[in-house]
């Protein structure tokens, strides 16, 4: 398995765009959590940029996982990039 880093951007609109998928969101969030396919996830200060990490086989899955999150379906996050990661420490 490997690291991958996702990097994104939020609609300006974003924190009043996302509430009637918030829940749909997180519940899907924790399941992948759960099943150790997502370290970590959340939103830089002021909800503008996304950033998380995910433990998959290939680079494609991490996208796949992504671009299926209700999140990018709805338009809430407007930019995503999926990068390779190395974990140094």
């Amino acid at each position: 398995m490997s690291r991958f880093v996702l990097w994104g951007t939020y609609s300006a609109d974003a924190l009043e765009k996302r509430v009637p998928f918030r829940q749909e969101h997180l519940t899907r969030l924790q399941s992948l959590k759960d099943d150790g396919v997502l370290i970590t996830l959340g939103p830089t200060e002021g909800s503008t940029h996304v950033f998380g990490i995910f433990e998959a086989d290939a680079i494609g899955t991490v996208r796949q996982l992504v671009e299926d999150d209700i999140y990018w379906k709805q338009g809430i996050w407007t930019a995503l990039e999926v990068y390779p990661w190395v974990q140094a420490f």
